[in-house]
């Protein structure tokens, strides 16, 4: 039944815990609706990219109250998060700026906060960099990968396969051993 009104096209992947944001390079708008703004920058990369998207977002909040960190790697941009979050009050928004892996780290930091998606922004200049999970001993491995690749664990030294599954508390993907069927 080729070329009939009843066959389907192939669906995507379905990438249910995946932002969009972290698969390729994407800016949030600003949240209109924010009585106070958090914007996070983080340098970790590319400072030129990094910079013009906070350029645009404090050119979109002129006049409103904002509090802005340049962070140069992602534990100081999730400590200034934190620090904001303690004073926050109901109409606070967090915008974060810098590759998709620092974004992702920074956002499950604000989920472990309490922070809801609605109220977080992101702008994404990087997605080349991923943070892999290896569910076989908890080890963490960065590398440069796309989803699906493989990537040998820095723990167990499995071949892992990089899930398209993100988790929420650790901004982390899921990776578990792809050859688990071979001896």
């Amino acid at each position: 039944m080729t070329g009939t009104a009843t066959e389907s096209a192939p669906h995507p992947p379905h990438y249910t815990s995946v932002p969009d944001w972290s698969r390729e390079p994407l800016v949030q708008p600003v949240d209109p609706l924010g009585r106070v703004h958090t914007v996070i920058e983080v340098v970790d990369g590319d400072r030129v990219a990094t910079g013009a998207v906070v350029a645009g977002w404090l050119a979109a909040l002129a006049g409103a109250q904002v509090r802005h960190h340049t962070c140069e790697d992602t534990s100081a941009a999730v400590a200034a998060l934190e620090d904001d979050l303690v004073a926050a009050r109901v109409g606070h928004r967090v915008l974060v700026a810098g590759s998709a892996d620092a974004c992702l780290a920074v956002r499950a930091a604000g989920v472990r906060a309490g922070l809801a998606d609605d109220e977080m922004g992101f702008g994404v200049v990087s997605v080349a960099t991923r943070t892999v999970w290896c569910v076989h001993c908890s080890a963490s491995t960065i590398a440069e990968l796309a989803l699906d690749d493989v990537v040998a664990c820095s723990g167990c030294t499995r071949n892992l396969l990089v899930y398209p599954h993100v988790s929420r508390r650790t901004g982390q993907h899921l990776g578990f051993m792809v050859d688990a069927e071979e001896a």
